[in-house]
């Protein structure tokens, strides 16, 4: 659970969902004859969802979409005006890119700061003005004051360069803004940026809770369904209007294959063992889990409580990742991994050469790991084993000395040279630089693979795994032939998920280098 956080208020609600309808109403609930048409379908004891094409919205793409644009306008604007101005060597090189990217940073924060990057705020064009406004001029006033302090810059350049900057990059960036807000309306009124959700209960409680959603969740959600123990016969004859789409054994199931956003345990609160025993089960999962509060007899203060429309839920778990911090560490991703390819090339092509020099087969090797909610994809690496040895499924783990390495491969895996393709694996979304190393499928520790060994141990994939991690720069790299090993990963793993900043990343990503230098057990 992450550590207490300003919330909306009760009037901004549901985070950086689309909280609130800007036009006509797109919230919806599947009732089952859809559900049937959908692809609902019983069998073997199991029920499967399958779900339509998927045409909505990515809300952590569409923030970053926004975070990019600001990122390249603010200092385009600054660059021009400071061209345009008739002071040739006013500001040298360095602190020209100095200013450019302090005021960037400034401002983005300052707009972070006053929620601008949410779906709500971006559909509110009056709001994004404003917001703007206040976070270039803050900016630019805090900087230019610095460097009038400093005695830098003469101030009539000064004044000029700062106003034409300010003008420039309110005009762009406004401009994209209400480009945002027409769009983000038009989705909302189709629904395609609605969280996807689920109910958990089939009781009367849930049934007050979808009807009062109905009223005044307005484009917030598309209910999928509900789920409960108790067969459909058994449950309340109107709330089987809606899907039913099986019982809590299948919950875990189908929130990971159909990409839910959203988990509503619609349980009264009184049944305090039942929702222990429910969210036991959850809270690997990379979703947002609210328990309905609507009717609680307890009473607790108005700031301890969620709305999304005017039902209050208490929040449990958060995805470890909002919106914001998705956009910000995917934008940071792309970049830095770009950066490091262009810089690392000499090193690249040297180890590819060794690679194919020292023995016959494929310079690259691609073996199947967990990434992001126990997705399943190809992670990129240098070989470093002879080919007819090769274990793309890693049912044996590598030890030291192991004779399927060759001694080329030994040493790049000594200085973790043989990960460095993975940054490929970052261009394309399937890695991050850091987070939980993805670990093999197979991969086992005592005769028992990872996920039965350790308990709440798929909670490690409710974020993208990463090239490194807080485990590794902790020493936690190489041959986990213990369980000890094993637990000690997984918790510096959930203590990284649970404490993420993109500071964080930063601090791993400059422990990195001397972690591979002085930890002497990755082999």
């Amino acid at each position: 659970m992450r550590g207490a956080q300003r919330l909306p208020s009760r009037t901004e609600v549901t985070s950086d969902a689309a909280s609130e309808s800007l036009g006509r109403p797109a919230f919806h609930v599947v009732d089952l004859s859809r559900a049937l048409e959908r692809g609902l379908a019983a069998g073997s004891g199991r029920t499967r969802f399958v779900a339509p094409r998927d045409r909505r919205i990515s809300q952590p793409l569409l923030v970053g979409a926004l975070l990019l644009l600001d990122a390249l306008n603010i200092p385009a604007n600054g660059f021009a005006a400071f061209l345009g101005q008739d002071a040739p060597g006013a500001l040298g090189a360095g602190l020209l890119s100095t200013s450019l990217v302090g005021v960037t940073v400034l401002a983005i924060l300052a707009l972070q700061a006053r929620w601008s990057y949410t779906i709500r705020a971006m559909g509110d064009f009056p709001r994004q003005s404003l917001n703007l406004a206040i976070a270039l001029g803050g900016a630019l006033a805090l900087w230019t004051a610095g460097l009038v302090m400093a005695g830098v810059g003469e101030p009539n350049f000064l004044r000029g360069w700062i106003l034409t900057w300010f003008a420039g990059a309110w005009a762009g960036s406004g401009f994209a803004r209400v480009l945002f807000a027409v769009a983000v309306k038009r989705w909302t009124r189709q629904g395609r940026l609605a969280r996807r959700t689920v109910i958990v209960g089939g009781g009367q409680h849930a049934l007050d809770t979808i009807r009062r959603l109905e009223r005044s969740g307005r484009g917030a959600l598309e209910i999928l369904g509900l789920f409960d123990d108790r067969g459909r016969e058994r449950l309340p004859e109107d709330i089987r209007d809606y899907a039913f789409l099986g019982s809590f054994d299948h919950l875990e199931t189908f929130c990971r294959e159909q990409k839910v956003d959203l988990l509503i345990v619609a349980i009264p609160t009184a049944a305090e063992t039942r929702i222990l025993q429910i969210l036991k089960k959850l809270w690997t999962l990379p979703v947002d889990i609210r328990i309905s509060a609507l009717g609680s007899r307890l009473k607790l203060r108005d700031r301890a409580y969620q709305y999304i429309g005017d039902v209050p839920f208490l929040p449990v778990f958060d995805k470890p990742i909002s919106d914001w911090g998705a956009a910000l560490k995917t934008l940071f991703d792309r970049v830095a991994a770009a950066l490091l390819i262009l810089a690392l090339s000499p090193v690249l092509a040297a180890v590819a050469l060794g690679v194919k020099l020292t023995s016959r087969g494929p310079v690259l090797f691609r073996q199947t790991r967990y990434g992001f909610n126990n997705e399943k994809f190809s992670v990129f690496k240098f070989r470093s084993m002879y080919v007819e040895q090769c274990d793309h499924h890693a049912s044996k783990l590598v030890t030291r000395d192991d004779p399927r390495v060759t001694p080329f491969g030994a040493f790049i895996r000594r200085w973790s040279l043989d990960e460095l393709p993975q940054l490929f694996n970052v261009l394309i979304g399937d890695l991050s630089l850091v987070g939980p190393r993805p670990h093999a499928i197979r991969g086992a520790v005592a005769g028992l693979l990872y996920d039965d060994a350790i308990e709440g141990y798929f909670a490690r994939h409710r974020v993208k795994p990463g090239i490194t991690g807080w485990a590794q720069v902790n020493g936690w790299r190489g041959e986990t032939d213990t369980q000890e090993k094993i637990e000690q990963r997984v918790a510096h793993d959930l203590y990284y998920i649970e404490n993420w900043t993109i500071w964080f990343d930063v601090k791993i990503l400059a422990l990195t280098p001397f972690s591979v230098i002085l930890t002497k057990n990755a082999f």
